[in-house]
């Protein structure tokens, strides 16, 4: 299990910094520095943590159905942003509506990275017993900032692409979309498994399947048709 967390947390990291490299420079580095400052305000709730909490707070199933709820909804966020800027560097003409929603993705950076860092402070400040903790803090504080700017301009020359850094945004976020739900799951399923087939409800999705394929065939013939009949003018 903590493996597991121990997996989502570095590709939460690595899905932060590689969507950083979208962003302009002046928005990178107020990205950064916002993480630096948080990283180095947590340390007086740092310091009244403990490992058995944390591993009492991994157990908790309810606790981490909440956390799931809240990285189903960023990993979301993060696909639609790669899909919509896929469609913009294949699409020609693009409305105003889907530039503004693709700016917003785009500047949206995620909230997971802020738990990652808490976390990180927690175990640095353990890892460093006797040492004053805001030193700790803003020191970490300081690598943070400089890891995340350096991260992104090092990502932007190893994967100068924006179409293979789309992808691997893509394929990272679906990855812990499947580590989220081994990580909540933790070996128990939400409901009762049942050995009887309700055929009212399997009637109701195949009718809803069908009525959705018939619409959709219908639509793109309607459209279809409209296209061919439109003149064409030189």
């Amino acid at each position: 299990m903590e493996t597991v967390v121990l997996v989502m947390m570095i590709l939460v990291c690595f899905n932060y910094i590689l969507k950083q490299t979208y962003r302009k420079p002046y928005a990178v580095v107020f990205s950064a520095a916002v993480c630096a400052l948080f990283t180095g305000s947590m340390w007086r709730y740092a310091v009244e943590q403990s490992k058995s909490q944390i591993s009492i707070w991994l157990s908790d199933s309810a606790l981490m159905l909440d956390v799931a709820v809240v990285l189903t909804l960023e990993v979301a966020i993060q696909m639609a942003f790669c899909i919509l800027s896929a469609y913009m560097q294949t699409s020609g003409k693009v409305k105003p509506r889907t530039i503004w929603a693709y700016r917003i993705l785009r500047w949206f950076p995620g909230v997971l990275i802020f738990p990652v860092l808490f976390s990180l402070l927690v175990s640095v400040i353990f890892v460093l017993p006797g040492m004053s903790f805001p030193t700790v803090a803003w020191s970490l504080a300081g690598t943070v900032f400089v890891v995340l700017t350096g991260g992104t301009y090092g990502m932007k020359r190893l994967l100068p692409e924006k179409e293979i850094r789309l992808e691997l945004l893509f394929l990272s976020n679906a990855l812990i979309a499947v580590l989220g739900v081994i990580a909540t799951v933790n070996g128990r399923t939400a409901v009762a498994g049942i050995s009887e087939v309700n055929w009212t409800a399997l009637a109701g999705v195949v009718l809803f399947v069908v009525a959705g394929l018939i619409f959709g065939t219908l639509s793109y013939k309607i459209k279809l048709k409209r296209i061919i009949k439109k003149p064409i003018t030189l």
